[in-house]
């Protein structure tokens, strides 16, 4: 597994925090380099809400996906808001490949 590692950014809505962290593992496991996201607002990090955080945040992980090779999509019981929806659009707008936690097919 030494060698050349994909990068992938997760994306999904923060109140999953548990399925972002078993997502984060099992891909870093699986010989990955994996970014996540910086803080869980919908989840109790409540920093998020504070004037201009939030824009800075939806910023820095548009960033995020343009460092990386692939996104991660943690999609439970098929929920994708509106904030993730657009970060898969801008990874569609920029070529990269897209996965999800489900198949909501």
């Amino acid at each position: 597994m030494v060698g050349k590692y994909k990068v992938i950014t997760l994306c999904g809505s923060t109140r999953f925090k548990d399925a972002f962290m078993e997502t984060q593992k099992r891909l870093t496991l699986e010989g990955n380099i994996v970014i996540s996201v910086g803080l869980f607002g919908h989840s109790g990090d409540d920093e998020v809400w504070t004037d201009g955080t939030k824009e800075m945040l939806d910023d820095m992980h548009r960033a995020k996906i343009d460092m990386a090779d692939e996104i991660f999509v943690i999609n439970v019981g098929g929920y994708i808001g509106s904030s993730t929806r657009s970060e898969i659009e801008y990874a569609k707008a920029t070529g990269k490949l897209i996965r999800y936690l489900e198949d909501t097919i």
